[in-house]
């Protein structure tokens, strides 16, 4: 369970009702600033500013936008994801996860100001330009779930409507407030995973596969439609056989007819990341493979390896489920050619493929 051991809240929202619903279910020591600013020189003073930073929580106002889109790249195919930005960081701690460098100094930030939220939500929804949305970008979706209500505001607004669907991603099993809500299958409860060695090494504070697994057993009972995503897929002996295993222990649990899409991508990380990672994970060799770097910038792995670890885990989903929608986050035309034997443009383009199977699943309307 994650411990807040100092709650911080920006002045501009003593008076937001968030505030003291969050400090009472907290119960901890907190103090108002003024500016964020004012934490980053205690975070940097740290002798671990990435785990000091997952210890406090500042709760504010966002500022900028709620819905956005995607951070993707223009050199390899991305999704048109949207984003909706509900806060920064994450409790658990990931070696490959790239908030560690994303933001400077990492702050645990929660936004209170959801009078913005809902109305950027309305304009979003009325467009119709988008269907997918999610919160998983710059945090965990349910980490949240502990002292917030946030999902019992969310799901039901996405329950209200038949345009867009909401997408929850996380590594947690905190899913007890979402038992008993009406969500119409308009919200995607989603799961990343990994195979249980790369868990115990690489993702401190997690749930394990089995738990997620059964967490997600647990929303398909209760009618929610379930994604998963494979990502970072790496490289290390005996990985195929470890990515079978995960694969066959969701087959046996999850109705493959109730998965409305599953993601497949390999380690990538910008290479000021790899610093971090030996700092902060010694133990972990991820880093240490045949990587090259990529058009983005990033480190992958060479094209050659990245192609067989997707056909492989491909192999193994379409024995259970030849007809699941299944795609890579950021990859070429090259890699989807020698992998899935098409290229996103000829069946409508990525976006089109996951809106018709959002709309397939979820019961979306046209």
């Amino acid at each position: 369970m994650p411990i807040i051991e100092h709650l911080y809240i920006d002045r501009s929202v003593i008076g937001d009702p968030q505030v003291k619903t969050l400090s009472d279910r907290l119960n901890v020591s907190s103090s108002v600033i003024d500016h964020v600013e004012e934490l980053y020189g205690l975070i940097k003073s740290a002798p671990d500013p990435v785990s000091a930073g997952k210890k406090l929580l500042y709760l504010t106002a966002n500022k900028g936008d709620f819905v956005r889109k995607c951070p993707g790249t223009r050199y390899y195919t991305c999704c048109d994801y949207m984003i909706l930005h509900i806060g920064t960081f994450c409790t658990m701690d990931c070696a490959y996860c790239i908030l560690q460098s994303y933001f400077h100094p990492p702050i645990l930030q929660y936004f209170v100001n959801h009078n913005q939220m809902f109305a950027e939500l309305d304009a979003f929804i009325k467009s119709r330009c988008h269907r997918r949305i999610g919160t998983g970008e710059y945090t965990d979706s349910m980490i949240w779930e502990l002292w917030t209500d946030l999902s019992q505001k969310l799901i039901p607004y996405f329950a209200a409507q038949s345009h867009a669907v909401l997408e929850l991603k996380t590594k947690t099993t905190f899913i007890n407030n979402i038992r008993n809500l009406s969500h119409k299958r308009r919200t995607i409860m989603a799961w990343s995973v990994n195979s249980p060695e790369m868990i115990h090494r690489n993702e401190r504070g997690t749930a394990s596969l089995d738990a997620r697994i059964e967490a997600a057993v647990q929303c398909q009972n209760w009618g929610y439609p379930l994604a998963f995503h494979f990502d970072p897929l790496v490289d290390y002996e005996g990985c195929q056989d470890a990515y079978r295993m995960v694969v066959d222990k969701i087959f046996k649990k999850i109705d493959p007819d109730n998965i409305v899409w599953i993601s497949l991508g390999s380690l990538r990380y910008m290479p000021d990341l790899k610093t971090t990672i030996q700092s902060r994970f010694p133990d972990s060799k991820m880093v240490y493979g045949e990587f090259v770097p990529g058009m983005d910038g990033k480190s992958r792995y060479f094209k050659s390896i990245r192609i067989e670890i997707y056909r492989g885990i491909l192999n193994a989903i379409r024995q259970y489920a030849p007809n699941v929608t299944v795609y890579f986050c950021m990859e070429s035309d090259e890699v989807w050619e020698k992998v899935f034997g098409f290229v996103p443009e000829e069946m409508g383009g990525l976006p089109h493929m996951l809106d018709e199977s959002a709309i397939k699943v979820c019961g979306l309307s046209r």
